[in-house]
């Protein structure tokens, strides 16, 4: 019997030493996420470098609490700042500031009255440049898009010259045209293939296309008036600019139906 007692006992004991052993491991760790003013951030992801799976976001008042292993590096990151990473070993309380991306805040956005930058802009615009447009063979302009911009569906038609259809925040009516409208370099045009005609947008060569602005809300496309109720795909092509040298690209690719 006591015998029995005895290696309970030390059973019980190792339990909790090994219990006491993984908490230690773990720490609880708070903070407060802020930008350059002091004001703070809501809505900032926090999580573990290396582990995703782990993290939260910052409530009204930019903190944040998040149970994490002793030394281990947290990654916080807001859309509009750039991304910094945090040690949280021996931290009471962390207090993060995350500075403007200024890179991608001033970059130049295409809309319907001009050029602004993307941090003057209230309006539902994406912009796309040649660097990021859709990679491999490409036919169409409508393809380059695929994937890349939130809200908008691309569905290929096999015809010959006839375009994709393209839906911005799915369709606005039940009889009337559902095809957003297109401006190429500033003029507007009619992509619709009526009569048999092919779409405007399919006679475009995709490697002319210098960049590719989608507007999606009322604000953005309000320019254009009744003809961008279903949204505007703003195209800008190449051109030659004084001081660089002249380039010649070729591509060609086969395709079997």
């Amino acid at each position: 019997m006591f015998n029995f007692c005895s290696r309970a006992g030390k059973v019980a004991l190792a339990s909790t030493l090994v219990v006491s052993a993984l908490q230690a491991q773990q720490t609880a760790v708070r903070g407060t996420v802020v930008d350059a003013k002091g004001e703070p951030v809501i809505g900032a992801t926090v999580r573990l470098k290396n582990n995703s799976g782990v993290g939260t976001v910052t409530d009204f008042d930019g903190k944040f609490s998040l149970n994490a292993p002793r030394g281990a590096v947290l990654v916080v990151s807001y859309i509009g700042y750039t991304t910094q990473e945090v040690q949280a070993a021996g931290a009471q309380h962390l207090n993060v500031i995350l500075q403007e991306d200024n890179k991608s805040l001033k970059e130049v956005v295409v809309i319907g009255y001009g050029s602004l930058q993307k941090k003057d802009l209230t309006g539902s615009v994406t912009s796309i440049s040649d660097k990021n447009f859709q990679k491999g063979a490409i036919s169409t302009p409508s393809e380059l898009l695929v994937g890349k911009v939130a809200g908008v569906q691309i569905t290929s038609n096999g015809s010959p010259g006839a375009g994709s259809t393209i839906r911005i925040r799915g369709g606005a009516s039940l009889n009337a045209s559902n095809d957003p409208l297109i401006v190429i370099d500033g003029v507007p045009v009619d992509n619709s293939a009526a009569s048999g005609a092919p779409s405007v947008l399919s006679t475009i060569n995709p490697q002319d296309i210098a960049s590719m602005n989608v507007l999606k809300d009322a604000s953005a496309t309000a320019i254009y008036g009744s003809r961008a109720s279903n949204g505007v795909i703003i195209i800008e092509t190449k051109k030659g600019k004084m001081g660089q040298n002249m380039q010649i690209n070729f591509s060609t690719a086969n395709s079997l139906a």
